[in-house]
C-alpha cells in the first residue's frame, strides 16, 4: 500500500501559504564532527579494535572541511529570524566558532543520550535524541552541516498552517518494487541508507497501515519537539533496539520516522520538492555544479560520500568558500 495523503500541495503553494498568525520561535540543530581531529581518530579507532565492529562509515561521514561555517552563513544571510542554534557534538567545539553568542549553543552527547549509548559514531542514533536538547523550541529545524540555503526564507517556508511542519519529499513511486528487484532477483544487499529508510516505512505500516515510498529530501527538515517525542514514545521498544548500535547498522530506524507519523496523523503539510526547491549536490560529479547553477536553488546539499577524493572536497570548499564569502556573526 502506498502512502496517499488527499491535503498535499505543491512546494509553491506551501511556500507561499501564511503561516501563524502569532510570532513563533524556530530553532535550528546541527549534528557536527570534526572526523580529523586526533583525539576523536583515537577514541573511533579504539572503539573499533576493542569491539571488532566493521564500520560501515567512511571518510566522507567524519570529515570536516568548514562546510558548517559556510551552512551558518547561508543561515545568517537567508534566514537570520532562526531563534537559537544548537550544535551536537561530540566533546569538540569549531576552532572558528564564537561560542560567546547567546545564539549559539554547543550540545554535548552526553546532555541528551544515554550512557548505554556511547561512545556514539553513528548520526542515525544521535538524532533520536534530539528533542531532549535542553530549552528546545517547539517548533525547530534539522540540518546537517552539509546542508545550505541559498535564497531568502521564511518561517513559511518550513511551517504552514496551525504551526504544523512542512515535509519535503522525494518522488520514489516505484521504491519498494526497486528493493524487492535489488534483494530478490540480483540478490544485493540494500545500501545502509536504504535500508534504514526502510526500517522507518516497514514501522509506520505496521502502526497505520501506510507505506511511504517517497523519502525526505535530504535537506533541512522541520519538526514540533512534542511530535518527535510522541512518535518516540510509540515506537520506544523499537528504538530502544538499536542504542547499542555506535557504528551505523543495518537495524537502524532513519528519523524518516519522525516525518512520516505526522503525515498520517494529519499534522504535517506533505510537499514533492524539485531541484529549483532542493537539489542535492554530489561533490564527486563534477556536472552536479553545472546542475546547480541551471536550477539555483532555495536549499542544496553537498554530499560527501565513500567515492569522493580529497581533491573532490577542496573543490566543495573553495565553491563555498566563493558562494558565502563574508564572515557570519556565529565566527570570531
Amino acid at each position: 500500500m502506498h502512502a496517499i495523503i488527499n491535503d498535499k500541495k505543491s512546494d509553491k503553494e506551501c511556500l507561499t501559504h501564511s503561516c501563524n498568525t502569532k510570532p513563533m520561535d524556530i530553532d535550528l540543530v546541527y549534528l557536527w564532527v570534526d572526523g580529523n581531529d586526533p583525539q576523536w581518530i583515537t577514541k573511533h579507532n579504539a572503539y573499533i579494535n576493542t569491539t571488532g565492529e566493521k564500520s560501515t562509515d567512511c571518510k566522507g561521514r567524519y570529515s570536516d572541511n568548514d562546510e558548517l561555517k559556510y551552512s551558518l552563513r547561508s543561515v545568517a544571510k537567508y534566514a537570520p529570524w532562526i531563534h537559537r542554534i544548537f550544535i551536537v557534538t561530540d566533546n569538540q567545539t569549531p576552532a572558528w566558532l564564537d561560542t560567546s553568542n547567546p545564539k549559539v549553543k554547543i550540545i554535548d552527547h552526553k546532555e541528551i543520550m544515554p550512557a548505554t549509548c556511547l561512545p556514539c559514531f553513528n548520526s542515525t542514533l544521535i538524532e533520536h535524541f534530539l528533542y531532549k536538547i535542553p530549552d528546545l523550541a517547539e517548533h525547530f529545524l534539522y540540518a546537517n552541516d552539509d546542508t545550505f540555503i541559498n535564497q531568502p526564507v521564511s518561517p513559511s517556508t518550513f511551517f504552514g498552517k496551525n504551526g504544523y511542519p512542512i515535509i519535503r519529499l522525494n518522488r520514489k513511486p516505484f521504491r519498494r518494487l526497486t528493493i524487492f528487484f535489488r534483494e530478490k532477483i540480483l540478490r544485493k544487499p540494500l545500501k545502509n541508507y536504504v535500508a534504514i529508510i526502510r526500517n522507518a516505512a516497514r514501522l509506520v505500516k505496521r502502526e497505520y497501515g501506510i507505506y511511504f515510498n517517497g523519502r525526505t529530501h535530504h535537506n533541512i527538515d522541520a519538526y514540533l519537539k512534542s511530535s518527535y517525542e510522541h512518535t518516540g514514545k510509540i515506537f520506544q521498544k523499537e528504538l530502544e533496539s538499536t542504542f547499542q548500535n555506535h557504528i551505523r547498522s543495518t537495524d537502524d530506524i532513519h528519523r524518516h520516522i519522525y516525518s512520516y507519523v505526522p503525515i498520517c496523523e494529519k499534522k504535517a503539510y506533505p510537499v514533492y520538492v524539485t531541484q529549483r526547491t532542493s537539489l542535492r549536490l554530489r561533490i564527486n560529479i563534477g556536472r552536479h555544479y553545472k546542475k546547480f547553477e541551471r536550477y539555483n536553488p532555495m536549499l542544496f546539499c553537498m554530499n560527501d560520500s565513500e567515492y569522493a577524493t580529497d581533491s573532490d572536497r577542496e573543490k566543495a570548499t573553495s565553491f563555498l568558500k566563493t558562494k558565502f564569502p563574508e564572515k557570519s556573526v556565529f565566527e570570531k
